[in-house]
């Protein structure tokens, strides 16, 4: 195999590994707590052949890595998602997909670029109606063995779903629903959207379809008790830049942001879009409302980064702040307020799940301290803080890594009957020093008191996007 290319994206913490494998019993140090019984997935790209062309880490492919824990024990296994297009390439023995325009890609692949339903399966991985589904938007949800990580193909919803699945799907705890959208429904870059709602068996029960404002990559959405909102950005979608060699997704800060509002239990029709200023989300932590006000935690970018302006010039670095969005939906006029509520930086924020579309305390995020320098361009310094917010309070509790890169991390509460927050936060680290990876577990409350027991991993772990937690 050729050497990966002089690309940051590909080296370092970014490097792909070449293999799969299974550890059983990992080296611990400190204490994995007993009451940690379960498995956590993570998903994130890992090309399996050197690009050669143009790459865009967003597009490499899939590859799960799970850790079990079992009675302060931890084993890892990791494995591919086998796609179509991992497929492909790997009969034709190198990289045949382009990772920016799909339409640069091989010409004799062209028609399967255009009509693939599985993509690379690189984003996200949900566990519902008993099945472990990666996800990366713009195509159908791919499947997985929980335990032996064998890929299993698209998953359909029972022939019910004809779109593509978002990344980011929503379950409500209390009734075990999950909702999901749909985005460029009518062909790449087009305004098409739909609404889907499935059963906590995993059957759809209901689909809307409807129009964006505009084309735009719609990473996320919010869903509260008693409404769902759509926050359409400025990242918008060109075919005519993809046709013309440019990169098809861009930053139009000049189209503002739309932000679609609709009752929970309403339909398309009675979705109301409120105008708002410029700005970009990847990742919400949660919302909630009361009595007719929506309030809602986001990590907000000044502007969408990674991605050029539309005039192919690239927008400078930026870092997400945690920003506290406010709709009072009882205005005849309703506005979306912003409010800055930490200047730390943040990013992958989680909840405890159990308190997800409701009023909660605390939540979970990536930040940084500015104290150790990124590699890669147009960055400045790498996330390598763990923090806790209390959202009622403000207070923000944080650990700091030396050296190290975070990852989104995850809470699990001591027992299904525990309160918020009393718990483990799971974060799986790189060590820039030792280029190998550590699955640290915290006290969920005591953050700043470091990881009270790390799981060795001898290899490393590269850069991953996110995670879901499986309780055995």
């Amino acid at each position: 195999m050729k050497a990966w290319p002089d690309n940051p994206f590909l080296q370092g913490y970014y490097e792909p590994i070449t293999f799969e494998a299974n550890a059983p019993d990992l080296v611990v140090e400190g204490e994995i707590p007993k009451e940690l019984k379960g498995t956590f997935y993570r998903n994130g790209p890992n090309p399996q052949f050197p690009p050669e062309n143009e790459y865009h880490f967003f597009t490499g492919d899939g590859m799960v890595h799970a850790f079990t824990f079992d009675n302060g024990r931890v084993s890892h296994r990791n494995r591919w998602a086998k796609t179509q297009r991992f497929n492909i390439e790997k009969r034709l023995g190198g990289s045949y997909f382009s990772g920016v325009n799909p339409l640069a890609t091989d010409p004799k692949l062209l028609d399967f670029v255009l009509n693939d339903q599985q993509g690379v399966a690189n984003t996200n991985i949900i566990w519902h109606g008993g099945r472990l589904l990666l996800l990366t938007e713009g195509f159908m949800p791919f499947e997985m063995d929980p335990k032996t990580l064998d890929s299993l193909g698209t998953w359909d919803f029972y022939g019910k779903l004809k779109t593509s699945m978002t990344a980011h799907a929503h379950r409500d705890p209390r009734t075990g629903e999950l909702l999901f959208y749909s985005y460029w429904t009518n062909g790449p870059f087009t305004e098409g959207m739909e609404l889907h709602r499935v059963s906590s068996e995993g059957f759809i029960t209901e689909s809307y379809a409807f129009e964006a404002p505009y084309s735009a990559m719609i990473h996320d959405f919010v869903v509260t008790d008693n409404y769902i909102i759509f926050p359409v950005m400025p990242l918008t979608g060109s075919m005519d830049r993809a046709m013309s060699g440019q990169s098809p997704l861009a930053w139009e800060p000049e189209k503002g942001s739309r932000i679609g509002v609709m009752p929970r239990m309403g339909t398309p029709a009675d979705l109301v879009w409120i105008d708002a200023d410029p700005c970009y989300v990847f990742h919400f932590m949660n919302g909630r409302d009361r009595n007719g006000v929506i309030t809602i935690e986001a990590c907000e970018f000044e502007h969408a980064p990674l991605f050029p302006y539309a005039s192919g010039e690239m927008t400078p670095n930026t870092h997400p702040n945690m920003s506290r969005w406010s709709i009072d939906m009882n205005e005849s006029d309703p506005k979306l307020i912003r409010q800055t509520i930490g200047d730390r930086g943040a990013e992958f924020p989680v909840i405890d799940s159990r308190f997800a579309m409701q009023e909660y305390r605390y939540g979970w995020y990536t930040s940084t301290d500015l104290k150790v320098p990124a590699p890669i361009p147009d960055s400045d310094f790498i996330y390598n803080c763990v923090d806790r917010i209390d959202v009622v309070t403000g207070e923000v509790d944080s650990y700091s890594f030396d050296n190290c890169y975070v990852t989104e991390p995850m809470y699990v509460p001591r027992s299904d009957s525990a309160q918020e927050g009393d718990g483990y936060v799971l974060d799986l680290i790189y060590n820039r020093d030792t280029n190998t990876s550590d699955m640290c577990v915290f006290n969920a409350l005591e953050i700043s008191a470091g990881p009270i027991g790390r799981a060795k991993v001898s290899h490393r772990v590269p850069v991953s996007f996110h995670g879901t937690w499986v309780g055995a």
